[in-house]
């Protein structure tokens, strides 16, 4: 198939352009890995239907738009109250904010993070203080990962680096704001986050993706995550992208001995998403859950591949994903679980459930188990199909209108997995988008059921 021209190529040329100006440019390990990564960019390309990880979402859309690198903006006239408006109510939590892609001081949290806490600029970090990432950065999402994941690493420029020193602990969630501001020419925002948590830390981080109009663009992000020892991270990934802006991820997690990191995900935006989650369980006890929920409705098409890879004994790993699809919508689960031979006592449970309200929506499950030890504990299952139509009855028996049933249990199916969000204002905040986008503004209360 031939590209447009301005696709691959120009992003190649943009790269190279900028590798005279980006920070860290000086130092030797940095411009190594951001060169290896352009050069894997210019042979591979963005992802096709030929790969077996991408069989069911195509990605020419993306490779056709003329995006353009986000320059660093001013942030475009926002205040801390406007941001206010689009994020958590009642969140008490430490606020970094990157304006497309770029750390913006201004707009964060003003009190100070207690010790052995850092959370700092990554372009800042790559200019003053490079060697505090070397053995972090790059190390747990390959180059060669895919074209987008190549992409970044060419790019690499700023982003959040949050360490946490041996047994310290977050007082507060560690709230990073991404906001697309999206004028002018499509651009693509390319944000690289870095969390390092040594043995006994503990943590709790949200990486929060808004847009401030509907808009084109695409936001192309990677996280590494190193959880050593002992330590606890809960991570929050809330996607509110433009409804007609693209958004691929990625979330890479390096688990040591007795560490634990539980993964929320809601995508709630975006015509096209693709969230890649990998997770290796490097050491014995280690444990992992991974939990998300994703509604999608219109021609939107949401796509999650995760990855979890069981490499020592006595793992346990947990993912539930839950996805509501609408109109034309298309959902793309796939989920691999590998248990290595060395990793005897494995305990993996894997759960994926779709709700089609359509009959012209469409989902795609996948779940996988790549057994290669005998002394385990591992199953998996999918589930597609419409409303029970014996709950409708029963609801209809109790003179419920017959929308505002269907709306109840729909509302009821979501909040399954929102019930596992154990931070209070994230649930409740999407508690009420969910309210208003599935219940059509209305409250519980007022379907009579309370």
């Amino acid at each position: 198939m031939t590209t447009a021209p301005n696709s691959k190529a120009v992003l190649v040329a943009a790269a190279r352009e900028l590798a005279d100006v980006l920070p860290g440019r000086n130092v030797p390990w940095v411009a190594r890995l951001r060169s290896q990564a352009l050069e894997c960019f210019a042979e591979i390309g963005f992802p096709t239907r030929q790969q077996e990880s991408w069989k069911y979402t195509n990605v020419a859309a993306i490779e056709r738009q003329a995006f353009k690198i986000a320059p660093r903006t001013q942030a475009v006239g926002l205040t801390a109250a406007q941001l206010d408006a689009a994020l958590f109510q009642d969140l008490a939590a430490h606020r970094f904010v990157f304006i497309d892609g770029h750390y913006m001081p201004a707009l964060g949290s003003k009190g100070g993070l207690p010790a052995g806490v850092t959370v700092a600029s990554l372009a800042v970090t790559l200019e003053r203080d490079a060697a505090r990432v070397e053995p972090f950065l790059g190390q747990y999402c390959a180059v060669d990962q895919n074209g987008f994941a190549a992409l970044n690493a060419a790019l690499l420029a700023d982003g959040a680096f949050v360490r946490l020193a041996q047994d310290a602990v977050a007082d507060r969630p560690i709230h990073l704001v991404f906001v697309a501001t999206a004028r002018g020419a499509p651009v693509m925002i390319a944000p690289r986050n870095l969390i390092v948590a040594e043995a006994g830390s503990q943590a709790t981080v949200i990486e929060h993706y808004v847009a401030l109009a509907d808009a084109n663009y695409l936001t192309n992000v990677v996280t590494e995550v190193a959880v050593d020892s002992r330590a606890r991270i809960e991570h929050y990934r809330v996607q509110q992208e433009s409804t007609e802006g693209y958004h691929v991820g990625g979330l890479h997690i390096h688990q040591n001995r007795d560490s634990a990191f539980t993964s929320y995900g809601a995508d709630l935006g975006g015509l096209l998403v693709r969230n890649d989650v990998q997770a290796t369980l490097d050491a014995e006890g280690a444990e992992c859950e991974l939990n998300g929920l994703y509604i999608v409705d219109g021609r939107r098409h949401v796509d999650n591949y995760t990855f979890v890879d069981h490499a020592r004994p006595r793992g346990t790993s947990r993912e539930f994903y839950k996805g509501i699809l609408d109109d034309r919508a298309r959902a793309v689960f796939n989920g691999r679980v590998r248990v290595r031979p060395d990793a005897q006592h494995t305990d993996a449970r894997q759960m994926n459930k779709n709700l089609l309200l359509s009959k012209d929506a469409e989902v795609d499950t996948k779940p996988q188990l790549e057994i290669f030890a005998d002394d385990v504990k591992c199953s998996h299952g999918a589930t597609v199909g419409q409303l029970d139509a014996n709950a409708l009855f029963y609801l209809r028996s109790r003179a419920i209108d017959e929308a505002a049933a269907r709306d109840l249990l729909t509302y009821a199916f979501a909040h399954d997995v929102l019930s596992r969000f154990k931070l209070g204002p994230v649930r409740l905040e999407l508690e009420r988008k969910l309210t208003t986008r599935l219940l059509h503004g209305r409250s519980i209360k007022e379907l009579e059921l309370v």
